[in-house]
């Protein structure tokens, strides 16, 4: 008869730590495994998958790094400025849930040397659009966001199988400082390009590049087939024993389950569903911030006679730099306290996760506010809110999906994220750019064209993301109210 493997765990329920799942107990003899760390290989493609993961958040914000000289070049309104990334968004989110189906199904490594190199040569090409075609370079935007969502569903569940839970969220955490980090280089990118070359194209040139090298250790690093953890064996970083029993009647077998039951059975998870509307909010402000504040800053520093307008060819990207910076380093800082505060507090509450989430929504909220309505009198001030705003964001990245992946059981992970990322982007960035340059719009064509009025309407679309970022912390906070008992449920 085959074998089929079980866990017994010695240690008592209190001792069992966040992401550990229990598996069905059998009776026979077992065999004790030793506690080991990961070999060195799964660091190796741990640190694969952390760059290719630099490289896709690089590509989905050059476009803002350089957004004042593509506006110029093609001639858009910010309405339709707005709508260019809404474009990616959208593509982007359609593509996901078609990636988690697969990624739960099929060879996870082909899916994602598939994806890098689909997007990478996207990118380059979109380079040499001209500005006669710029419904080619929103196309081009749209196919880029279809390429890294088959990376963004994939890349997490690989890392999720590669480690035991206690280096798991470690690992994910340095994984997810990527975001911020990629996000702020690409900024830098962007704007680095655009001032030596005094060409804005050149900014799609680089990254293909690194996509290209990316791919290569993609093929040559991570293995053909990456072992799937199921709960048993997750559990095993906790028991550190493994029970070996002949099939018979009455042991507990995995059921095969199709993609419509699990999307049945995730709806009922309140702890998902409402820590993916938190997401949601997350997602909404830190779209609009991501496209909008260089702009803004622009306008408000033309406003208080900082500098003037730009009309040469290229502008200048001084605020993209800095904004890029603060980018990084709030993202680096936000993540790791995030994963050591949601560390040390676990010990003491178990509803510590969703408890920071929210903790930290409403203070970016606050801080955002703030930073908009110095920005007309204090340019230094709305730079040092901003960084607060988004540093407090960035605590959330890593402890979200650690929530996910202790609520949900494996074998829907990949479902999960899919699902995550179709709602945080169809209710959040998805709209947000695009909302807030058609209120931009709106408001301009209220009253006289002027360089202040410019800025006050950038100024009035962007409260709302203060009011979305408390609803927000709203969201996480429903999640403390079911996220014990869903993750018990997920443990049996």
């Amino acid at each position: 008869a085959r074998e089929s493997t079980s866990l017994q765990s010695r240690s008592p329920p209190e001792e069992q730590n966040y992401g550990a799942t229990a598996a069905h107990v059998t009776q026979g003899p077992f065999v004790s495994v030793s506690k080991k760390g990961p070999a060195k290989r799964n660091y190796l493609i741990a640190a694969v998958l952390c760059y290719a993961n630099l490289i896709n958040f690089m590509d989905w914000f050059i476009v803002p790094g350089i957004l004042l000289d593509i506006q110029k070049y093609f001639e858009l309104s910010d309405g339709d400025t707005g709508l260019l990334q809404t474009v990616f968004i959208l593509c982007y989110m359609l593509a996901a849930p078609i990636f988690g189906y697969l990624g739960d199904r099929y060879n996870r490594k082909i899916i994602l040397g598939a994806g890098i190199f689909f997007w990478s040569g996207v990118t380059l090409g979109s380079s040499f659009i001209s500005e006669l075609y710029y419904w080619i370079f929103f196309l081009s935007r749209g196919l880029v966001g279809i390429g890294t969502a088959s990376y963004s569903t994939v890349a997490p569940t690989i890392i999720a199988d590669l480690f035991e839970e206690g280096k798991r969220t470690t690992m994910l955490s340095i994984f997810y400082i990527f975001i911020p980090v990629g996000s702020g280089l690409g900024y830098v990118l962007a704007a680095g390009m655009a001032d030596i070359t005094g060409d804005w194209h050149w900014a799609f040139r680089i990254t293909p590049c690194m996509g290209g090298l990316a791919l290569v250790l993609l093929i040559l690093l991570v293995p053909h087939r990456t072992q799937r953890r199921t709960a048993a064996h997750r559990a095993l970083s906790i028991s550190g024993t493994i029970r070996v029993a002949a099939e018979k009647p009455g042991v507990h077998r995995t059921v095969k389950t199709t993609w419509c039951q699990d999307v049945l059975s995730l709806a009922k998870n309140w702890s998902f569903v409402w820590s993916s509307l938190g997401l949601t909010a997350m997602a909404f402000v830190t779209g609009a911030l991501g496209m909008w504040v260089p702009l803004f800053l622009y306008r408000a520093q033309v406003v208080q006679g900082i500098i003037s307008p730009c009309l040469q060819e290229s502008c200048n990207s001084s605020n993209s730099l800095i904004f890029g910076g603060i980018t990084i380093g709030t993202g680096i800082l936000g993540v790791i306290a995030g994963a050591e505060a949601a560390r040390r507090l676990r010990k003491i509450n178990n509803k510590a996760d969703p408890l920071i989430c929210a903790t930290s929504m409403f203070i970016s909220a606050l801080c955002l506010y703030i930073a908009l309505m110095v920005a007309q009198t204090n340019i230094l001030s709305t730079f040092i809110f901003i960084a607060f705003g988004e540093l407090f964001l960035s605590v959330n990245w890593a402890v979200v999906t650690d929530i996910l992946l202790y609520v949900v059981t494996p074998r829907r992970q990949s479902t999960a994220i899919a699902l995550q990322i179709l709602v945080s982007h169809l209710l959040g960035d998805a709209g947000s750019p695009y909302l807030i340059g058609i209120i931009s719009n709106a408001i301009q064509a209220k009253n006289a064209h002027s360089f202040q009025w410019s800025f006050w309407s950038m100024q009035y679309s962007f409260i709302l993301c203060a009011f979305v970022g408390v609803f927000g912390g709203g969201f996480f906070l429903l999640t403390s109210f079911y996220i014990e008992e869903d993750r018990k449920e997920a443990e049996r």
